[in-house]
């Protein structure tokens, strides 16, 4: 009996040692899992943490993304705009280079018209009656002056042919007075010159005694008769506003 309890007690002993050996292992294990799982929870926070920044990064990158999208968008508006204005100015540019073109060619053909529109009224002038003859060939060499520079645009040459022209026009249809010199037989005397259009140009002395018209045909001064002197000194006054107008003798026969 008593070797029995003995071996039970060793029995005990035996469980004990064996279960304190085992909940030994067990605490040894629990541990190590606390310890894997503490290193699982660090990892799993720098993971989650990664995850973060690069989340982060990726919204970052998005807006930069959205916002070259956009800059892109506003870049291809813009230059498709600027290709719009571009297209247009070559087309102005094409535009202004056919009319270039277009004034060569008419310069072409009106700088030779202009030359002969001179030369016509330089030839006019010559076969004209001697009225302020020095005057209006100076008028001409200005305008030969004119056509030589380079710096007066061609509208404006014409411009002055034109008016050359119109003045011209003008000596046929005025009343006009103005002093000169006249050569009578072979002495140069100081007369006062009146000529109703082209109609007739005549002189007359400053004192008033002689009185002369141009004969065209002749081209010479021929003395009028006493007669005329009346009639000559009305049409110096009516020039100069100094007479009413009004209808007077004129010395016809000298427009022949």
């Amino acid at each position: 009996m008593f070797n029995k309890k003995i071996h039970m007690s060793l029995v005990a002993s035996a469980l004990a040692g064996s279960f304190a050996f085992a909940g030994a292992a067990v605490a040894a294990d629990l541990k190590d899992l606390h310890q894997a799982n503490a290193q699982i929870q660090r990892a799993a926070v720098q993971s989650q943490e990664k995850i973060n920044t690069i989340y982060e990064q990726t919204q970052e990158l998005l807006g930069e993304y959205r916002v070259v999208v956009d800059q892109t968008d506003n870049l291809k508006v813009y230059n498709d705009f600027l290709a719009t204005l571009v297209a247009d100015q070559q087309r102005q540019i094409n535009s202004i280079q056919r009319q270039i073109d277009g004034l060569e060619k008419t310069n072409q053909g009106t700088v030779p018209l202009m030359f002969r529109m001179i030369d016509s009224l330089e030839q006019f002038i010559n076969a004209d009656i001697p009225l302020r003859t020095e005057r209006r060939l100076e008028r001409v060499q200005r305008l030969r002056d004119l056509m030589a520079r380079s710096d007066v645009q061609r509208s404006e040459q014409f411009r002055q042919i034109l008016e050359a022209y119109e003045i011209e026009m003008g000596y046929g249809t005025e009343l006009a007075a103005f002093q000169g010199t006249l050569n009578n037989g072979g002495s140069e005397i100081t007369v006062d010159y009146v000529h109703i259009g082209r109609l007739a140009l005549m002189a007359m002395a400053l004192d008033g005694a002689s009185a002369w018209v141009y004969n065209k045909s002749s081209g010479s001064w021929d003395k009028l008769p006493d007669s005329y002197l009346t009639s000559v000194s009305n049409f110096i006054k009516m020039a100069r506003r100094e007479a009413t107008l009004e209808m007077d003798r004129v010395p016809l026969f000298a427009a022949e």
